[in-house]
């Protein structure tokens, strides 16, 4: 598939939060208050994000957004990778590994001594992503989320 990456935009923040609402609620039924917190990380972004260090990118063709990834400052040594997604259509394609570099290569580029993300188990297939690319999974807690049981991860990597 052909496509580019190109940065966020404001008027991406509407699809993005809608698409990850959606998406979460078929695919492993989340409840109602997934949407909102993702809305308020984009809202958060869209504020206050320091452009020397915070970034995010929408994967695109033909006007048809794919994916999106953000990278944003944890702490003065430590990026932390958000809101990594792909559309169904588009895994398989190459779009997520290009999302993956982008925020990777920005997250050195910046500065950072390294990067990390919060996830859960059932996202398997982007964990295989993540452990392709060096990150190492550091720890895992059994929760009750978004109105599911779930296991969360987090993942690392050092620069």
């Amino acid at each position: 598939m052909d496509f580019d990456v190109r940065p966020f935009e404001a008027a991406d923040a509407d699809w993005l939060v809608s698409e990850h609402a959606t998406h979460y609620a078929q695919a492993e039924g989340f409840d109602d208050s997934f949407g909102p917190l993702v809305r308020r990380i984009v809202d958060d972004f869209l504020r206050a994000h320091d452009e020397t260090c915070e970034a995010g990118w929408i994967a695109h063709h033909k006007g048809q957004r794919l994916g999106s990834i953000f990278c944003v400052r944890k702490d003065n040594t430590t990026a932390k990778l958000r809101l990594f997604y792909v559309v169904s259509e588009a895994r398989g394609t190459g779009v997520a590994q290009a999302l993956i570099d982008q925020c990777l290569g920005f997250a050195r580029a910046a500065g950072y001594g390294g990067l990390t993300l919060w996830t859960h188990e059932s996202h398997a297939a982007a964990g295989r992503i993540y452990m392709r690319n060096g990150l190492t999974r550091t720890h895992t807690k059994a929760v009750h989320s978004f109105g599911v049981d779930l296991v969360e991860e987090t993942w690392q990597i050092a620069f």
